[in-house]
């Protein structure tokens, strides 16, 4: 081992990723999460292009697929359910809207952690209170009141990111609002959803509802959606984003009555503003992020899940050929990605903006420059080079022994 401390923040998606590359490269990790165990369901997620890859070199591709939702394609319908457009998850070669791999949030965090845990120390139940660096390390004190020294921090604890407010400052300075919330839930499945998902859009109100498999022939996703200049209700108060949701759907058609009719049984509900984060800079001395904490492409990129896994083999591979120096190490990943990522975040803005140009105020919305937009797919998808980092260590394989994932007594 290198002898290298990391502390991740987060254990979603970027933080047990990342846990894993470091891990590979010699590094002792440390992963701090919040909530008392791994969350469940969540939204679907995809991997396309160049993520498939890295999960390939993770060696989790067959653990990732077994795993996936295994929906075959997405029908687009009218409000009496009619057929508008069909799309399949072979299209493109897998890498269309509906990839061939798409998984829910929750499924590929516990494949990661199951992947991680034997080897990276996991607290639950956690998180960083304060936290104080000079330039040989960052002392680091736990809510739970644990007081601890490591090399380097990175936090992958999503767009809210507590730790990027801790170190780069107020999170209005760096979140863009793109005018539209997003609701996730599962719903029993009482609308005979087979392998196909299903979306409605309401193009006078630029509402949507859709439903979706998630590998559970019982249960089924919903999926709301409406525009909303502002956001400002607490993303922990669930009560009052129900009420909300409620309010902005009211009188939406199709399945959408049924579907919210279900929203207090739910034991997995989520809201939130389709959001991205823009900074300069992703890192400050020993402290980095990770994910959508430093580059949240939103939802509506389809992408955040391949920025995550693509991010994380790139952070830990530069670090570890730059012998573990954060300023060199940094650079050269952030270098790597910010083109990668800028070229994502213009999909989420333009997908959004789609959606933006319906409604019957709306002009005529101008014909797109197919070819321009291809390129810009092609870059979203696959424009990243993963190096080998020959040299560089890499276990290959899970490193030490079982470590208990829970929290500190």
């Amino acid at each position: 081992m290198s002898g290298i401390r990391v502390l991740v923040a987060g254990a979603s998606i970027a933080g047990p990723a990342l846990a894993h590359w470091l891990r590979r490269r010699g590094a002792d990790v440390t992963v701090v999460e919040r909530a008392p165990g791994l969350r469940p369901g969540g939204q679907a997620v995809d991997a396309r292009g160049v993520a498939k890859e890295v999960i390939r070199r993770m060696g989790l591709d067959a653990a990732v697929r077994a795993a996936c939702t295994d929906t075959a394609g997405a029908y687009t319908v009218d409000v009496h359910g009619n057929v508008l457009e069909t799309f399949r998850a072979d299209d493109h070669g897998g890498d269309g809207f509906i990839a061939d791999i798409e998984i829910l949030r929750g499924d590929l965090s516990r494949v990661l952690h199951d992947d991680t845990r034997d080897g990276v120390e996991y607290v639950f139940d956690d998180r960083i209170a304060e936290l104080t660096q000079d330039p040989d390390g960052v002392d680091v004190v736990f809510a739970g009141g644990d007081r601890r020294r490591f090399d380097l921090v990175i936090g992958a604890d999503g767009l809210h990111s507590a730790l990027r407010a801790m170190v780069f400052g107020p999170r209005e300075q760096y979140i863009r609002h793109l005018g539209l919330v997003l609701a996730f839930y599962t719903v029993p499945n009482e609308f005979e959803l087979d392998r196909w998902l299903i979306d409605y859009q309401d193009q006078e109100s630029g509402r949507s509802a859709g439903l979706r498999p998630i590998g559970d022939a019982s249960r089924a996703m919903a999926m709301l959606s409406f525009p909303a200049a502002d956001f400002d209700v607490d993303h922990r108060d669930v009560a009052a984003q129900k009420r909300l949701l409620r309010e902005r759907m009211e009188g939406l058609g199709w399945l959408t009555p049924r579907i919210l009719a279900h929203l207090d049984d739910s034991p997995d509900f989520y809201l939130d503003q389709v959001a991205q984060v823009v900074m300069d800079r992703w890192s400050s001395g020993r402290v980095g992020l990770l994910g959508d904490a430093a580059f949240s492409s939103s939802p509506m990129s389809g992408q955040g899940t391949g920025l995550a896994l693509v991010g994380a083999y790139l952070l830990a591979g530069e670090l570890a050929a730059a012998g573990w120096d954060p300023a060199v190490g940094f650079a050269a990943y952030e270098a790597r990605m910010r083109p990668f990522v800028e070229a994502n975040q213009e999909i989420g803005r333009m997908h959004v903006d789609s959606l933006a140009a319906t409604g019957p105020d709306a002009g005529p919305s101008p014909e797109p420059d197919m070819e321009a937009l291809m390129e810009l797919v092609e870059r979203a998808i696959n424009g990243i080079e993963l190096p080998d980092y020959a040299g560089v260590p890499d276990s290959g394989a899970p490193a030490g022994s079982p470590i208990t994932s829970s929290a500190r007594s």
